[in-house]
């Protein structure tokens, strides 16, 4: 069974940074896509960047340019290079897998493993 865990969340001020990791057990890289998302209090969880196996990413236009998303195999864990954060970027943040997905994918509905999240603030 596929387990997630994130770490790497806390608070830092705008324009500051935050590596986020989550470290999959159980989990087979072929063949499916790995991604980050964030839900803030009142609104919906929204994608944020998806990676498939062959490392090709892909990025909320919200995102662009300022996170970047990668993984180590060897390690079976999963980053989220976050920069440039802004006060609008707080949210809890989650790892999720999909066995689904053929290129990387902002679809919520492909993902089928998620972690227990890990919040991040950005004060102003």
């Amino acid at each position: 069974q596929v387990q997630l865990v994130e770490s790497g969340g806390g608070s830092v001020q705008s324009g500051g940074s935050l590596r986020l990791s989550c470290l999959a057990s159980g989990y087979t890289y072929s063949r499916s896509c790995m991604g980050w998302f964030r839900q803030a209090p009142g609104k919906e969880r929204e994608g944020v960047a998806g990676i498939d196996s062959d490392g090709r990413g892909r990025y909320a236009d919200f995102v662009k340019g300022r996170f970047a998303i990668s993984q180590d195999k060897a390690k079976n864990t999963l980053y989220l290079q976050m920069n440039s954060l802004k006060p609008e970027d707080t949210a809890m943040y989650y790892c999720a897998a999909s066995a689904l997905c053929v290129n990387p994918s902002l679809l919520i509905r492909l993902y089928n493993t998620w972690g227990q999240g890990t919040q991040v603030t950005v004060s102003s």
